[in-house]
């Protein structure tokens, strides 16, 4: 049983479902995150940095920071002031210094230097909520988890998948109906089509290969 029970009321039957992950899946045979990291530190870093902010322009900027600061020692050695001009042309580069740094502290002082691989633990350090903790779990340490961001939030719910209103109910709704060996790359997968096909405005129903399941398609 999950941590929290869904009311989901089914919008799809179960044989529309394992169709969608089928075809979600051959659609996308690869999805990966398109983050670019080396350790689970640099994968917690760029995923604190991708909040509101494409993954091309984070990979911009990681690049040159990961190389002046493979682990959290390196990058305490900076003032919140230095790493802002490092990380500037991200939005909301002020915050994120601020949790960035707070979170390297932390690691050093309470995980000997080491992000830790629960989810409990990782949602304790700044600016790290359930879906960046989801992220990197799934993405630095293989465990299967499912993190809705607002691609996969708008997609589930066109989908007719979920019915919900915040991505937490997003998240436990899915976890419901997606197979756990699967969850990290549903995640993937509805992250791509939003990205791709499913846009928050003016979605290409045309083009999608989910147009003869999708509710919201076929109410057009």
């Amino acid at each position: 049983m999950h941590e929290q029970q869904s009311n989901k009321k089914l919008l799809l039957t179960s044989k529309d479902i394992v169709e969608i992950r089928k075809i979600l899946s051959n659609t996308y045979p690869s999805a990966e995150s398109e983050l670019e990291f080396a350790s689970p530190f640099e994968c917690l870093i760029a995923t604190m940095l991708s909040a509101q902010c494409t993954d091309q322009r984070v990979n911009l900027i990681t690049a040159p920071l990961f190389k002046e600061a493979k682990r959290p020692e390196d990058m305490i050695r900076w003032t919140e002031t230095e790493l802002q001009e490092k990380i500037k042309s991200c939005n909301y580069y002020k915050t994120k210094s601020k949790h960035i740094l707070a979170t390297c502290y932390l690691l050093v002082r309470d995980f000997g230097g080491q992000v830790p691989s629960d989810r409990k633990s990782l949602m304790k350090l700044p600016g790290v909520g359930r879906k960046t903790a989801n992220v990197v779990l799934s993405n630095a340490f293989g465990v299967p988890a499912l993190a809705v961001d607002t691609h996969v939030f708008r997609v589930a719910n066109r989908l007719g998948l979920v019915s919900s209103k915040n991505p937490e109910e997003t998240e436990f709704q899915l976890m419901d109906i997606i197979p756990k060996q699967e969850w990290s790359a549903a995640h993937h997968w509805l992250i791509l089509h939003g990205r791709k096909v499913c846009h928050a405005r003016n979605p290409n129903c045309h083009q999608c290969g989910l147009n003869h399941i999708c509710p919201s398609s076929l109410a057009q």
